[in-house]
């Protein structure tokens, strides 16, 4: 008997649409089925759950084969940070836009239960990046598995963002920030930035710099076995450090050490699932849309 945890979205209903449909089909293999208590409550004031149908946890206070993100790629980024250390597998329903991460449409959930249950799937290993501080703790969970971005809190003017990788300077930034990604990442935030893609498990971390005050300064790419030592400086004396999206403030001169976490991000992939065919559709590379 399987046992799955779900996590989904709480502010949009169309991205819980088919979660009757995904209860259905976990029922019908017999499954154990335990749901993230505020997704759980979002549920069954839209009608969706019944009470009894299912058990709740809260926070990371789970135990699951697998994990169900319901949502887009922000929601599945979201349950790998509850995931954690667990490394419980992680299988993405996209009822978002783009879906880099969540490749199971709602159409294919029946499919792609069915095949997780019969062991056709494989298992793919993310790296995540930890960050820590020499001062004020980060809210929530420390790690990345897209990135990391550093950024000023107001629109005046630029932060200054002093890089040393493994204790060699690098140099300071004079930017509206800095992204750290993963190779998961490259995709994302960074790729908007002028960032290169970089193939999953390619075993480096990217840092790329947001509208740099000198045309000269360009991405780079460092094995991902480097320390990335940051400290920021900035006219408004905070910061903003952004990990996967959720933003805590941080006091100027906070310095930031940034490494690849010890453990990883397994994401379910579907048998006969490519990653050059997926991007080649998502960023609609060879379409003429004359």
């Amino acid at each position: 008997m399987l046992k799955f945890a779900l996590f989904g979205n709480v502010y949009q209903h169309e991205k819980s649409s088919a979660i009757r449909l995904l209860l259905e089909v976990l029922h019908q293999h017999n499954a154990q089925i335990f749901i993230d208590e505020e997704y759980f409550n979002f549920l069954h004031h839209s009608g969706l759950v019944e009470d009894g149908e299912v058990q709740t946890f809260t926070g990371s206070h789970f135990e699951a084969d697998f994990a169900i993100s319901m949502g887009g790629d922000g929601t599945l980024l979201r349950t790998a940070s509850r995931v954690g250390r667990k490394q419980t597998p992680i299988i993405g329903v996209n009822m978002g836009r783009l879906g880099f991460l969540a490749d199971v449409s709602a159409a294919d959930i029946k499919a792609g239960i069915d095949a997780v249950s019969e062991g056709d799937y494989s298992l793919e290993d993310r790296s995540v990046i930890l960050v820590e501080t020499n001062g004020e703790p980060i809210q929530g969970s420390p790690c990345a598995l897209n990135d990391v971005a550093i950024l000023k809190r107001d629109t005046a003017s630029m932060i200054s963002i002093r890089t040393s990788i493994n204790g060699e300077y690098l140099t300071t930034y004079q930017a509206d920030g800095l992204i750290a990604s993963t190779p998961t990442g490259s995709t994302a935030y960074s790729l908007s930035n002028g960032g290169p893609i970089i193939v999953p498990r390619t075993g480096v971390l990217l840092l790329t710099p947001v509208a740099p005050h000198s045309l000269n300064v360009r991405p780079i790419v460092i094995p991902d076995t480097s320390q990335i030592e940051v400290t920021v400086s900035s006219r408004s004396h905070t910061f903003l450090v952004g990990i996967d999206g959720r933003s805590s403030k941080l006091p100027e001169g906070t310095t930031l050490r940034l490494r690849r976490a010890p453990y990883v991000a397994r994401i379910v992939k579907r048998s006969g699932t490519r990653y050059f065919a997926t991007l080649r559709e998502k960023l609609m590379w060879g379409a003429d849309v004359r």
